[in-house]
């Protein structure tokens, strides 16, 4: 991680240069030294469009304002006001699954720190966001000066101590002398790192003129990381002598293959291999489902029936990309050896218990290997010799309280490649990994950090971004409590995201982990919430199903009459009303997590 802070000193004499126009821009006047328009928040604004980012999701405060008048004025820019800085934060992580990269503004220190969740989120799931704070005013850096939005000392670093472990450059920009480097920098960083990154821009800055600004910005040209050719040769041939001869090898899909873009080698490799592929349950919607040899997500004990028996089994098994924790391995019990497993990580290959090789691009491993390897489909074989049939729930009775898992019977029904799915941290995450997703249906869910409430925000900013697709999210009632109020911005923002709302009266994921009166909320009259929040301004459609027939009629209304409208339907269910892969999963984590202290 590095940090780039400018100088307390005043500005110093003026460096002279300038670089190329941008061929991404339209031709238009050039800035010239001296211009209004050869300004710091002119250059970032511009940046911002050029890597991507057509949506800034921002609150504002007194420290950001003027920053935030340039953004609203750049073209092909849109500044979204947010409800609050978690939410911003946590709908530029949505933004950047759908576009890329995604970006948040907020104030100093009060904004800053509130946004810090949202941004540790980012982090933990690879991508690449831009955090832009609105900092104290260049004067007062190397003062003794005490300022509002602080915890009252003269050291204004707080903020930038508590962003230093969650983002891999942070830029404090006090000095327009290296603004321009400091911003790129930690642009460029974040695109090249795929992690957030941090701007702090101070408040008196962003409209005053400056030479180093006076040029449109040129592209960057970011170098794709290449592989070391020896290291690479050595790594498939030492792959190739481990995975041929295995009887039964399998693949199994993990998280990283996004950061590494590599899912379409994954796909060709999965092809040429002939093995069988399922993927890790953080990895879903990074591999086509309709791959010919996909047997569904390997999840340890709460996998797709017949899915861990395939890959546990297996004598050989390729990993590309995983993220073992606590959870994904289902409280430490997989049944995996270390021993039959390559693991290959976006810039490294270990084969067995050794050997290892680095400085190898997990695209090009994947390429490669798939040049070279048998073709062995045994393991999908067995698969398809074991594998029977998964049964329907039972019809219900006319009037019967409405089950879950009909909820997402008829879910599964409204799934099409222009869908994309958002599930909520909870019993979601586990009824969502049961549905088969049609080819470009996207999935979005947040495993590695598990933050209850994320789904809100990431909702609005992966609507935001994926304009082609109508979203359908999938949310517990804890968890909407904690981020409601973006539904607001939603409907600002003319989304038609379609919302189920489970009410099952609590936090339905703690009760199966370790159950306690804490885990009881107090219950909503959630469709009259929304529709106070709609207030008559947007399109907005609210209901609430308690039971089939009414689920039925819901959904019909909302992909025909209403499917132009924000659709929020709540769906009343029993509170022990859950997945048996949460039942299994809770235990499983709550034994792990109960473990006694080792002796000292």
């Amino acid at each position: 991680m590095e940090t780039g802070i400018g100088s307390v000193d005043g500005p110093k004499g003026a460096p002279s240069g300038a670089v190329a126009c941008p061929a991404t821009f339209p031709a238009s006047s050039p800035t010239f030294v001296g211009s209004p328009e050869a300004t710091l928040g002119r250059h970032l604004a511009r940046r911002l469009v050029q890597v991507g980012v057509g949506d800034v999701f921002a609150v504002p405060g007194d420290f950001n304002l003027t920053l935030l008048d340039y953004l609203v004025a750049e073209p092909g820019l849109r500044l979204v006001g947010c409800c609050n800085e978690l939410n911003a934060g946590y709908a530029a992580d949505g933004y950047a699954r759908a576009k890329g990269v995604g970006a948040c503004a907020v104030t100093f220190t009060v904004g800053g720190l509130s946004v810090l969740n949202a941004i540790a989120g980012a982090y933990s799931e690879n991508l690449p966001l831009i955090c832009i704070v609105g900092g104290p005013n260049s004067n007062d850096y190397g003062t003794n000066r005490v300022l509002h939005h602080t915890i009252g000392l003269p050291d204004f670093s707080q903020e930038l101590r508590c962003f230093t472990p969650v983002t891999c450059y942070q830029a404090v920009v006090n000095n327009l002398d290296d603004a321009h480097e400091q911003i790129d920098k930690a642009i460029s960083t974040a695109l090249k790192e795929s992690k957030p990154v941090y701007i702090s821009v101070s408040c008196n800055l962003p409209s005053v003129p400056h030479p180093t600004f006076s040029r449109d910005p040129a592209p960057y040209f970011l170098a794709p990381r290449m592989s070391n050719q020896m290291g690479l040769e050595a790594a498939v041939e030492a792959t190739v002598a481990f995975l041929d001869k295995a009887v039964k090898p399998v693949m199994v899909a993990g998280p990283k293959l996004r950061v590494a873009k590599a899912g379409a080698a994954f796909a060709e490799l999965a092809d040429a291999s002939g093995y069988a592929v399922a993927t890790m349950p953080s990895a879903k919607g990074l591999v086509a489902e309709t791959l010919p040899r996909f047997i569904g997500t390997y999840w340890g004990a709460v996998s797709t029936a017949f899915c861990a028996e395939i890959v546990e089994s297996a004598d050989a098994y390729l990993f590309a990309g995983p993220i073992f924790n606590d959870y994904s391995s289902v409280g430490y019990s997989f049944l995996l050896k270390k021993e039959k497993a390559v693991i290959v990580q976006p810039d490294r290959v270990t084969v067995g218990n050794g050997p290892a090789f680095g400085c190898i691009m997990m695209k090009d491993f994947l390429t490669e290997l798939g040049k070279r390897l048998k073709k062995n489909t045994t393991a999908y074989e067995n698969y398809k010799r074991i594998w029977v049939a998964e049964g329907q729930p039972p019809e219900s009775e006319p009037g019967e309280p409405l089950r879950v898992n009909v909820l997402f019977k008829h879910i599964q029904k409204m799934l099409t490649g222009d869908s994309a799915v958002i599930a909520e941290t909870g019993d979601s995450w586990f009824n969502c990994q049961k549905l088969k997703l049609p080819d470009g249906c996207g999935y979005e869910f947040q495993m590695q950090y598990g933050s209850i409430g994320w789904s809100v925000g990431a909702l609005l900013g992966y609507a935001q971004g994926a304009t082609d697709k109508r979203v359908i999210a999938c949310i517990g009632d804890g968890s909407f409590q904690v981020t409601a109020q973006d539904v607001s911005t939603m409907l600002r923002c003319a989304q038609n995201s379609i919302i189920f709302l489970i009410n099952n009266g609590g936090y339905t994921i703690e009760v199966e982990i370790h159950d306690g009166p804490y885990n009881v909320i107090k219950n909503w009259n959630y469709t009259g919430l929304v529709d106070a929040i709609h207030n008559g301004e947007g399109n907005c459609w609210t209901t609430k199903v308690t039971c089939e027939e009414e689920l039925t009629a819901a959904i019909e209304t909302a992909t025909g009459d209403k499917k132009d409208c924000l659709c929020f339907i709540e769906v009343v269910a029993h509170k022990d009303d859950t997945s048996k892969e949460l039942l299994e999963w809770g235990s499983r984590v709550s034994a792990a997590n109960s473990r006694p202290p080792n002796p000292q």
